[in-house]
């Protein structure tokens, strides 16, 4: 296909047209003209990153590229002779690892298949990386299928690496600088690829996984030991703790969840997977024979299964007791749309250096999401939060930026790192950023842009390399309208912006309000409300949000006898909305509710604290019926 006949190709699928390309390669096309705005008349040279870009990106792959070292080895020797190359991408699609003839050096240089090459999506257009990226899936892009002409005569097929949380790490390639016409003949690089990447997830999952119970399946007893096809890791209480991408298929199949939404499965009960418990899936060891371990999914599907004990234990302490916290994003919230999007969001957000402004009410939780955004990272510095608004203004830039001995009066004599400084490899918070005033935010903004910091009174500026997140209750854009907050550092803090509900908005308030419950309890014993102190509380407006709330249950616990709440035991100001019995709720209070939750008779029951059955009872007795 010559040049003109490419982008004419192009032009039509972006025009609706149907031209018999695989649907990832049309969707990746659109994608390039729509979203990216790439002329596909407009040749694109192989993108190859600076020397010092490039150790950045290898330093934060160093331990996925030792971890699957031999994997790739391996798998260069089973290809090298048909003349492929390998790249090992990450997430930003530049190859940190290479393996490839250096007889052909300069070709491969040319053609972008080498150390250092970029193929994201928008840098390269459609390409086997960039598509593999954008999917999740493995594919391959063959000769034409490639949105620029530069590189139609490549064939190159990928596979994504998922880490052990279930967020994409890294792409496999193998490329060719010329093959057969036929895409067809690609098919057992894909295979191979893909092989490589199940092994390389597995050694990740067991090199992170030393003191969990490790669950290895696949569908034949026979290659149970030796090529599983799918693999979780389980805590000592029985959640699930990581998983191989395979997995993850597996565990959303079982309960017909969508794979793509990890933190739906991380954080959950292994039971609720497999229809057997923690005990019967730990004996199922290498004790047993491979077609004696079958274990049952709760959709009816079959597997085998091997069991792998943790490696090293508490000394004396069994299995059982064996628990960790549970994962970052898991504590976000419970289950609805709108967390379900925000988790999905963080959990893409937090491994990347993207500056993140979070918006929401006073009291939404904006530090409880910094923090698990600052977890999720991975990052090894410390979080430092700072509360912009409570720091005087006179000090605010010494607090930030620090102080040279004698800078002024009352300075410490040897001088003091400021808190910018503190989260050196980390994450510095910066809560209430819109109280900052104007000339320390001159000065935050030339730290962001020159990754450069100049204390008090100082002469030699220091190199500072963390990750900014930002949040404020009012809307930054609004401020930046009105001239009170300025316009360049705005841009440098909100390249992504996630926003917090309030609490009266939320759908997961129930969840909300029984993680409080055991927050606020006795040791392994959660706090009880009786059935008219929960109608109170979920009816009241809650100004000051899930702060208030907390505030709220723990002046109810310090009260409260035996553990369960009554309306007396709550603060004053909640029991505006009248005293209610504690038998059953009200004709009013069912109606309020079922209002609050549209209609939805689940939702409703659960903030009553009483079943459907009972619920449905209420309105018949009521008159009410679900269209209320």
């Amino acid at each position: 296909m010559g040049f003109s006949e490419h982008i004419k190709e192009i032009e039509r699928v972006g025009q609706g047209a149907n031209t018999g390309r695989d649907a990832l390669v049309v969707e990746s096309w659109r994608r390039c003209l729509d979203t990216y705005q790439l002329d596909p008349a407009k040749a694109r040279e192989a993108v190859i990153v600076s020397e010092t870009r490039l150790r950045e990106h290898r330093q934060q792959a160093e331990d996925l590229v030792h971890i699957a070292r031999s994997g790739l080895e391996r798998l260069y020797r089973q290809v090298a002779e048909q003349h492929y190359v390998l790249l090992l991408s990450d997430r930003e699609g530049v190859t940190v690892e290479f393996l490839g003839d250096p007889s052909f050096n300069n070709n491969l240089r040319k053609a972008g298949l080498y150390l250092g090459s970029e193929w994201s999506e928008p840098r390269a257009g459609t390409c086997a990386v960039g598509a593999c990226i954008a999917t999740g899936e493995a594919l391959t892009i063959h000769q034409t299928d490639h949105f620029d002409i530069t590189h139609t005569p490549l064939s190159c097929t990928a596979a994504p690496i998922y880490d052990t949380q279930g967020a994409l790490t890294a792409v496999l390639d193998i490329s060719l600088l010329s093959s057969p016409i036929l895409k067809a003949s690609q098919n057992m690089a894909r295979h191979l690829v893909s092989s490589t990447v199940r092994r390389i997830e597995l050694a990740n999952l067991m090199a992170n996984s030393r003191h969990d119970l490790v669950l290895r399946f696949a569908a034949a007893p026979e290659f149970l030991d030796v090529d599983p096809e799918a693999a979780v890791s389980v805590d000592g209480v029985g959640r699930i703790t990581g998983m191989t991408h395979g997995g993850a298929r597996l565990l959303a199949r079982s309960r017909g969840l969508d794979w793509r939404s990890p933190e739906l499965l991380i954080g959950q009960p292994v039971a609720d997977y497999f229809e057997a418990g923690l005990d019967e899936l730990a004996s199922l060891t290498r004790a047993s024979l491979p077609q004696d371990r079958r274990i049952a999914l709760r959709d009816g599907g079959l597997l085998y299964a091997h069991a792998i004990e943790p490696q090293s234990r508490v000394a004396g302490a069994p299995v059982a007791r064996l628990a960790r916290p549970a994962p970052a994003i898991s504590r976000l919230g419970g289950t609805s749309p709108l967390i379900d999007g925000l988790r999905r969001k963080v959990a893409k957000l937090a491994p990347s250096r993207l500056p993140i402004l979070l918006q929401g009410q006073t009291g939404t939780g904006k530090e409880f999401l910094a923090r698990i955004i600052h977890e999720a990272s991975g990052v090894a510095g410390r979080f430092v939060a700072v509360n912009c608004a409570a720091i005087p203004e006179q000090l605010i830039e010494s607090e930030l930026f620090g102080h040279a001995p004698g800078a002024f009066t009352g300075a410490l004599a040897k001088g003091r790192k400021g808190l910018v400084e503190e989260a050196e490899g980390g994450t510095l918070f910066l809560d209430e950023i819109g109280d900052m005033p104007f000339a320390a935010q001159s000065r935050l903004l030339r730290v962001l842009a020159e990754g450069e910091v100049l204390p008090v009174g100082g002469s030699a500026p220091r190199k500072v390399d963390f990750r900014v997140v930002s949040a404020s209750h009012r809307l930054l854009a609004d401020m930046v309208a009105a001239g009170k907050f300025r316009e360049d550092l705005y841009y440098r803090l909100n390249a992504a912006v996630l926003s917090l509900p309030p609490l009266a908005g939320r759908e997961d308030f129930v969840w909300l309000l029984d993680r409080l419950l055991e927050k606020h309890g006795a040791m392994g014993r959660p706090l009880r409300l009786s059935g008219a102190a929960r109608v109170m509380i979920l009816n009241y407006c809650w100004p000051g949000n899930i702060r208030e709330l907390d505030n709220a249950i723990a002046f109810a616990a310090a009260l409260c006898e035996g553990g369960l709440i009554e309306v007396a035991d709550l603060p004053d100001h909640l029991t505006h909305i009248g005293a209610l019995a504690d038998q059953e709720t009200g004709e009013a209070d069912v109606r309020a509710i079922l209002a609050a939750c549209k209609g939805n008779v689940s939702e409703a029951a659960r903030r009553l604290g009483i079943d459907r059955t009972t619920l449905h009872r209420r309105m018949k007795r009521f008159g009410i019926d679900r269209t209320h």
